[in-house]
């Protein structure tokens, strides 16, 4: 079997019942409409999910498995940071610990998608902004110099052990 169609019919099957889902309605006309949305959904787009494709399916689960606990961790820090912000915001003589700068650092994962959730990852931290992303190099915005140095080491180790093979983990 083609290795597109595969992963095609893999985008299908986890579009289908997330639709089946929402819809709440099972009749032959709306399943039909459905299926048909998928479909076109599946068509356009399912170069977009799963691009690696040489990822075994173990790997694929084992990154399935352990993304929940990691987003379980970034809630965490997103808190923290929010509290940072407020602290930052209202406690007197705060606002001199605001230092805006742009840090500039390199990561070490291999993987685009790894990068890409390690960018959007620090974006989603109050305090932080991804500005530019090339190649391994990160530029970022943060706020003070506690945002800043946060930036290398926990996130993108969390990011490891989820996304890179456990060789390259390791």
């Amino acid at each position: 079997m083609d290795r597109n169609f595969a992963y095609r019919v893999a985008v299908f099957c986890l579009l289908m019942p997330v639709w089946l889902v929402f819809s709440g309605q099972f009749d032959a006309f709306h399943v039909s409409m459905g299926a048909l949305s998928c479909f076109v959904v599946t068509w356009m787009s399912s170069d977009l999910a799963f691009r690696n494709r040489e990822a075994t399916a173990r790997s694929r689960w084992r990154e399935a498995t352990r993304f929940p606990g990691y987003l379980a961790w970034l809630l965490y820090e997103i808190v923290l940071a929010n509290l940072h912000v407020l602290r930052l915001a209202f406690q007197p003589g705060g606002m001199e610990d605001v230092k805006p700068q742009v840090v500039r650092f390199k990561t070490g994962l291999k993987t685009e998608f790894a990068r890409w959730v390690l960018a959007n990852s620090i974006t989603l931290t109050p305090g932080t902004v991804t500005v530019k992303v090339e190649g391994d190099e990160f530029w970022v915005h943060a706020i003070s110099v506690h945002a800043a140095t946060g930036l290398q080491g926990g996130m993108e180790e969390r990011i490891k052990q989820v996304f890179e093979p456990e060789e390259e983990a390791a």
